[in-house]
Order: structure tokens, then sequence, then C-alpha cells
């Protein structure tokens, strides 16, 4: 059995603590500077370990280490624990820099060790369904996507809605496209807080001709997690918020008629059936935390491996970028 440390016990620390524990296949040990949310956690799950030094924990015989802090913390406690021979994920987005995040994968590499991020959409049923459907080629050639995430809240104070939102939908564009991005430009405003953005639109260009647009805010009358994908053959439609039918594929299409005279060409509009495709129920958590597991086990690479992670960042650098330059397209090494 594994033996991982959780490093953070705030919001999103409890949940993978319970993951961890529900997998049957390790053991965990805890560590957070307020010790009152370690006693907290230990309340809640009786067989957690608590450690009340970071640097002591890691001396110890822990294979891993998941660092769910604020994304301040992510690169030194995560580069400290590659340091120290241990496996380690870190928790969206995976550091505050592209700097950051190339020095931990040379680093990981070096040492032949895991280095994952807690990307957890990659790992939802129905991201990998969607993700299957394209892989088909059931849609056809991909044309373009558009992503919203928004809600009423909540403005976090050390980071923008960039930051904040957009990776999940970075992560599951590059999840499902399999290429990386060419250019990147955004407008946003920082209505609430001055100095940090609490509503941006982003376009993302890549290679393939495909294009992709992601709107994020923290001010909006409700909450909107919807994600549409335009294909050359079908349409699919993604709504995380329903509880049932959280794809529906659109077999609706426009396709052009050469003129059988010298008339102009003709469009011809399809509209087809509505279908929505069987998806498996399990905690996309759950199935993150395992896959962490069987990584650390066999010596494989993550889905959501630190290469993901850095692609992911590199895109939330560079929408603030641009956004600094009122909108000019920020090109992508």
């Amino acid at each position: 059995m594994l033996k991982i440390g959780v490093v953070g016990c705030g919001y999103w620390g409890p949940n993978l603590i319970r993951n961890l524990i529900e997998t049957n296949r390790a053991t965990v040990v805890v560590h957070d500077q307020d010790k009152s949310r370690m006693e907290k956690v230990k309340k809640r799950f009786p067989s957690v370990g608590l450690a009340d030094d970071y640097s002591e924990l890691l001396k110890t015989d822990v294979d891993g280490i998941i660092v769910a802090t604020p994304v301040t913390g992510h690169y030194p406690l995560g580069k400290q624990a590659l340091e120290q021979g241990k496996h380690v994920m870190l928790e969206k987005p995976m550091t505050s820099s592209v700097a950051h995040a190339e020095d931990l994968i040379r680093l990981a590499q070096s040492k032949n060790l895991v280095l994952m991020v807690g990307h957890t959409f990659v790992y939802s049923p129905a991201v990998r369904k969607v993700k299957e459907l394209l892989d088909s080629g059931a849609l056809g050639k991909l044309l373009f996507v558009t992503a919203s995430r928004v809600n009423l809240g909540i403005h976090q104070k050390d980071v923008s809605v960039i930051w904040d939102l957009a990776p999940h939908d970075f992560s599951v564009l590059l999840n499902w496209l399999g290429e990386k991005p060419l250019r990147v430009s955004a407008v946003g405003r920082d209505y609430v807080q001055k100095g940090i953005l609490d509503v941006a639109f982003i376009n993302i260009e890549f290679a393939s001709g495909a294009i992709g647009h992601v709107e994020v805010a923290w001010l909006a009358p409700s909450k909107l997690r919807r994600t549409v994908i335009v294909g050359s053959k079908k349409m699919l439609v993604y709504d995380d918020t329903q509880a049932v039918e959280k794809v529906k594929i659109y077999d609706n299409g426009v396709t052009i008629k050469d003129p059988e005279t010298f008339g102009e060409y003709q469009l011809s509009y399809r509209t087809g059936d509505i279908t929505s495709p069987r998806i498996d129920t399990y905690e996309p958590l759950s199935a993150e935390m395992s896959h962490f597991l069987d990584c650390i086990e066999n010596g494989t690479t993550p889905h959501s491996d630190g290469v993901h992670g850095l692609e992911v960042v590199k895109l939330l650098e560079a929408a603030e970028q641009s956004v600094k330059l009122g909108g000019l397209s920020v090109e992508l090494v």
C-alpha cells in the first residue's frame, strides 16, 4: 500500500483525502500550516496521520505528495518534494509561471519521478466521451469550440478569473485537440476589485485551423458550464451542469452544392437527429486519484502530466499578457 502526503487541508484538500482513502490503496498523512484544519480533517477521517512539519514529512517513507495549497505554494513545495525523491501531484494551475513549471519538469525527469497536475476535468467521464468521439472522427474535422464558465462569485483575492476558472477549459481543450496552440488574444476587465480581472474573453488559434473561444467570469446571474463543439460532420454540446445527458450530439451541418447553371452556389442545411451517448457514472476525482497511484506503481506518464500542465500555464500567461496589451495576439512558442 502506498503512502501519500496531502499538503493543504482547506477547500479542496478534504476532497482529495476522501478519494484517496476510498481507493483502499493508500494511507494518508496530511499537513497544513493551520493546525485547526488538520484537527478538523482528523475528526472527519480518523485513519489519516498528521504531520506538523513539511520538511520532516518528506524525510519519512511517504511515496508521493499532493499539493493543494494556493498556487504560490505549488512551486516551492513541489520542488522540495521532488528533491527528496517523492512523486508529486500539484493542483491546478500547475505553477504561477512558465519558468517554474519548466523547472519542475526538468527536476522530475532528472530523477525519474511522476509529476502530475490536478486537471480533474480531464478525468471526467463526459470529457472522456467527447475525446472518444473526436478521435473516432464522428464529428468530422473540428472547426471551432466555444466554452462558457461563469457564475456569481467567488471572487478571489490573489488570482484573476483567468487563473481561477480558465485552467479547466484550457486543459480540456488541449486534451481534446491533442495539439499546441499557436497564439492567444484576450480582453478582460476588473469591475469589482481593481487590479484583479473578474471577466475575460479569450480566443485561441491552433495550427490545424481550429479556433477556441473561452468566456470566464465571476459576474453572471447564474452558473454556466457549457461547451459547444462544431465539426465538419456533426455538432456537440457538453453541459456539465446537467445531471443527465451531459453530452448531446446534433446531426446538423451545412454543405455547398455546385451550381447546375451559371447561378450562384447553393447552401444546403442539414438538421438531423439529436442523440445523447451513454456516459459512465463515476467521480472524476476518484479516477484522478487512482490514476496518480497507478502512475507511481507502474512508472507510467499521467494523462495530465507536467508537460500538459505547462501548456496550460503558457495559455494563462499569454491570456493575461494579451489583456495588458489591449487584446493584441500573443504568439506561443
